[in-house]
């Protein structure tokens, strides 16, 4: 209540102290000039009379006089009666003493409160940065392109971040969209199959090949592309067939290619020393041996390595319901029931607060006729 006196007293002595001159009578300019000139004539007359100035002097007073006379004369004869200007200015002051409050007091009961705590700065620089985060901005990037569908820079810009953040769908619909918008080249096929191929926990799909075949068939050297089909080679048991598209790709690498370590760890991890970058291709008895230098319980290492990898992944972002119905099948494939268990409970705990991802889990747990 002392607030709202204060404000209301600090608003009355902000308005009558401008208000005030308003309200008071002011008297006829041009009626006071009127007089003023005409004794200023009169004063002429007793000088000449007088001998104080000559008859030159004294008409040339008077002509000058004169003229200011009739000025005076004009503008009071077009001057606004000072009853009516003075009922204007009152009218006026009474409509801002009254308005103004009303209309401040109304703003302020509809967009403030007294009662609100205060904000340092120190929050409100934590909150600006808060809303800065990449979380903030993807959201911004989306609210965007709701608003503008068509824009195809807008998902160019998304794609990559939603493939770092984990969100490996979205990043398929804006690769699609990007094509559908911007159409087609190599590396937007090769960027779509990367992003399917993420949304299959590292599986290259038969979509996801078919999009890196594509993106041979625009650009023939596209790597990205040939890497991920000696990936689909590997998986479908075609060890010889991947090395060869590996090697080849080490064969014809510029010298200090950034991708070359990783294409030299995949033939590793086939068992075939990789070759010099800038030798020449390897020959079909080398690929031949290749195909055999993986024994079945190194394939079977392989299997679980990928396994484990993904159930490491889920350890750290368990929002990922499709990666934990792929953990479940995965360990019971591999015969590891209680492994499996042991999952269905995680996965149950980590989607807790999503009842629709949960209601997933728990029929796939039944299917599997699992415990968890």
């Amino acid at each position: 209540m002392l607030l709202w006196s204060i404000f209301a007293l600090m608003t009355a002595v902000a308005i009558l102290s401008v208000l005030w001159p308003l309200s008071r009578a002011v008297e006829a300019q041009g009626g006071s000039d009127i007089a003023v000139y005409r004794d200023q004539l009169e004063e002429v007359d007793r000088d000449h009379k007088a001998g104080l100035i000559g008859e030159a002097e004294a008409q040339a007073a008077r002509v000058e006089v004169s003229r200011r006379l009739i000025t005076a004369a004009d503008r009071t004869e077009h001057s606004v009666p000072i009853g009516s200007s003075l009922w204007r200015r009152r009218t006026a002051a009474l409509a801002a003493i009254v308005l103004v409050p009303v209309v401040a007091s109304a703003l302020y009961l509809a967009n403030g409160s007294p009662q609100l705590p205060g904000q340092p700065l120190e929050a409100r620089l934590r909150a600006v940065h808060r809303d800065t985060s990449i979380a903030a901005l993807v959201s911004q990037a989306e609210a965007h392109l709701e608003r503008s569908p068509d824009d195809a820079r807008g998902y160019e810009v998304l794609a990559p971040v939603y493939l770092r953040l984990g969100r490996f769908a979205d990043a398929v619909n804006a690769r699609r969209k990007l094509i559908a918008l911007s159409g087609e080249s190599g590396e937007r096929q090769s960027d779509l199959g990367e992003a399917l191929v993420a949304e299959a926990n590292g599986l290259v799909t038969a979509e996801a090949k078919s999009a890196f075949e594509r993106a041979l068939t625009l650009e023939p050297d596209e790597l990205k592309a040939r890497f991920y089909l000696g990936m689909a080679a590997e998986q479908d048991g075609d060890r010889a067939k991947a090395a060869a598209i590996w090697r080849e790709m080490i064969d014809k690498a510029p010298a200090g290619a950034s991708w070359l370590p990783m294409v030299r760890d995949a033939l590793a991890r086939l068992g075939v020393s990789p070759p010099i970058a800038g030798t020449t291709a390897p020959s079909a008895d080398d690929v031949a041996a290749a195909a055999n230098t993986m024994s079945e319980r190194d394939r079977d290492d392989m299997v679980r390595g990928m396994v484990a990898r993904l159930a490491n992944r889920l350890k750290e972002s368990g929002s990922d319901v499709e990666g934990w119905q792929r953990l479940l099948r995965a360990y019971m494939v591999l015969g590891e029931r209680d492994k499996a268990n042991a999952a269905a409970a995680d996965a149950k705990r980590a989607l807790a607060s999503d009842p629709d991802k949960l209601r997933r889990i728990e029929d796939m747990v039944k299917s599997l006729g699992l415990e968890g």
